[in-house]
């Protein structure tokens, strides 16, 4: 019965620091302020859905206002061209992320997490519909 019990403890250890501590904080935070986490993976250079909506949505003055005052916003960015402008600490935080919440490597995808880092919703490919979006951002929210 020990060993099973210490058995769990180091898979839930291990699962645990298989975050970044950044990230970490990041639900933390969130937790804290009772706010949802969108978590944007993207190829920022490469994937033409991705910059759409990052000009198109991201870059909207409505849904940064949003955005500010009701998530906390984390991009996990995988380009090809330019790789070299993250820094290795960031390439390997982004990677931690895609193996807990993008196994299948899935661009765009967006993913709405709570506090403790459970997923509440995941949009796979682009979201074009700015207003529907925040919409379904806040109910979401709604119910942390």
């Amino acid at each position: 019965m020990k060993t099973l019990i210490l058995f769990l403890l180091l898979a839930v250890t291990t699962a645990v620091s298989a975050q970044s501590p950044a990230f970490d904080s990041v639900l933390t935070t969130a937790h804290a302020g009772h706010k949802a986490v969108l978590l944007r993976f993207s190829g920022s250079d490469w994937c033409i859905p991705c910059i759409r909506m990052e000009k198109e949505i991201f870059g909207d003055s409505a849904f940064s206002h949003y955005a500010a005052v009701n998530l906390l916003t984390v991009q996990a960015d995988f380009p090809r061209q330019k790789k070299h402008q993250l820094s290795r600490i960031q390439q390997q935080a982004n990677e931690k992320l895609a193996e807990r919440y993008n196994p299948q490597g899935e661009f765009p995808l967006l993913v709405l997490l709570d506090g403790n880092g459970k997923v509440l919703r995941r949009w796979e490919g682009a979201v074009t519909d700015k207003a529907a979006f925040i919409a379904e951002l806040d109910r979401h929210r709604r119910e942390l």
